[in-house]
């Protein structure tokens, strides 16, 4: 479901993003809606991101967001300190926030960015008791 907040639109977050990071950018988005169908997307132009979740309330419903970059596409994970990351692809250092740094679609479609994708969204159902 994509969100009417009127905060832009998905295509809008294109704009300007070279061919690569806009394949990469594509197929995270497809990912997440095929992983939950019924997802909120939420596109927040301003910020350069697309976020995903329960509903549209940044920190505490939504589990994903997607924020191209020049040459990659931070998939960032608004509670990923809580996520267990065994292949140690998660970075940050703040209280809650982490993300992955996807270069390339081998590792946008590797078995570890969507178990990784899967965990928050379980995290956050968990913690909204859904």
């Amino acid at each position: 479901m994509i969100s009417d907040n009127k905060l832009g639109y998905f295509e809008d977050l294109l704009v300007g993003v070279n061919p690569e990071v806009r394949e990469i950018l594509e197929f995270l988005r497809g990912l997440v809606i095929q992983l939950h169908s019924d997802t909120v997307e939420v596109p927040r132009i301003g910020e350069r991101s697309v976020a995903y979740g329960y509903g549209v309330k940044k920190m505490s419903e939504t589990y994903t967001y997607l924020m191209p970059q020049k040459d990659y596409v931070n998939l960032g994970f608004y509670h990923g300190a809580s996520l267990s990351d065994p292949n140690g692809l998660l970075e940050g250092t703040g209280k809650a926030l982490r993300h992955v740094k996807i270069r390339s679609l081998e590792v946008a479609r590797s078995t570890e960015t969507k178990t990784l994708i899967q965990e928050a969204m379980k995290e956050r159902k968990n913690s909204l008791n859904l």
